[in-house]
């Protein structure tokens, strides 16, 4: 496995590649390259680290639209309530990233690992039968309480064909594999005494109104919502007395003989 970042861009996760292939995918965003901190989001695809928040303000959060710094092994964005830092480290069938979050004890966050992938329309999604979630329509600011992996008559674990819609979804499970033909990717979050969940962002075709495109998300997430605004008590993770939160995201790609 091969992963590359970006510390200019965000720390934006630009490639994940293994077994052959490329898993994230990415588009043209011209805006991507000029981007300040408190802008819209740019989505060029790749991995955004989202953090305070996904939706809501600021917009995908504040670490995205700032230059991160390398010492050592450890990639770290000092934001204007938190700082954080990172270490990555690969093998030949995982990606490991160790994460630590700095701040005021009490201040509450989520974060999400915003990857795009570069899939088929014949992919789907596993997470946990049953697993509780919260189903978000495209440009929702509340979730809809369900069940995975089929709400309302849709079934989210199926990622195409395109048919126009956009929805999103927080599902209350700390791992999610995507299969796609011959080849699966495993992403699993690991945070002892925070909230974890897995987002699916699944637009095929139906985002933005005005010039719609396909795009896939798979987010490992600390927190159970996608903006801090409607968060309730425990859907976010919070600062200890320590100052700090860690916690690990791990990858594995396997390929089928």
């Amino acid at each position: 496995m091969r992963t590359v970042t970006d510390l200019a861009l965000g720390g934006r996760w630009t490639s994940l590649a293994a077994g052959g292939r490329e898993w994230l995918w990415h588009r043209d965003e011209p805006r991507r390259a000029t981007v300040r901190p408190g802008d819209t989001f740019a989505d060029a695809g790749g991995l955004e680290e989202c953090v305070p928040t996904v939706r809501g303000t600021p917009d995908h959060g504040d670490a995205w639209s700032r230059p991160w710094r390398r010492d050592g092994d450890e990639e770290s964005v000092d934001c204007p309530d938190f700082r954080l830092a990172r270490r990555i480290r690969t093998d030949r069938e995982r990606t490991v990233a160790d994460y630590r979050l700095t701040a005021a004890p009490g201040y509450r966050f989520l974060w999400a690992a915003h990857a795009l992938l570069d899939v088929s329309e014949q992919a789907t999604v596993e997470m946990a039968e049953g697993a509780e979630l919260r189903l978000y329509p495209d440009g929702g600011s509340y979730g809809t309480p369900g069940v995975w992996p089929r709400m309302s008559g849709v079934p989210l674990d199926r990622l195409g064909p395109d048919d126009g819609t956009a929805l999103g979804a927080v599902v209350n499970t700390p791992d999610v594999s995507v299969h796609d033909g011959a080849d699966t990717l495993h992403m699993a979050v690991e945070a002892e005494g925070q909230p974890v969940s897995v987002a699916l962002w699944r637009n095929l075709r139906g985002f933005p109104e005005s010039a719609p495109y396909r795009s896939i998300g798979v987010e490992p997430m600390l927190g159970r919502v996608f903006g801090l605004a409607e968060a309730g008590d425990g859907d976010t993770a919070c600062v200890p007395e320590s100052g700090q939160v860690r916690w690990r995201l791990t990858v594995t790609a396997r390929r089928r003989p």
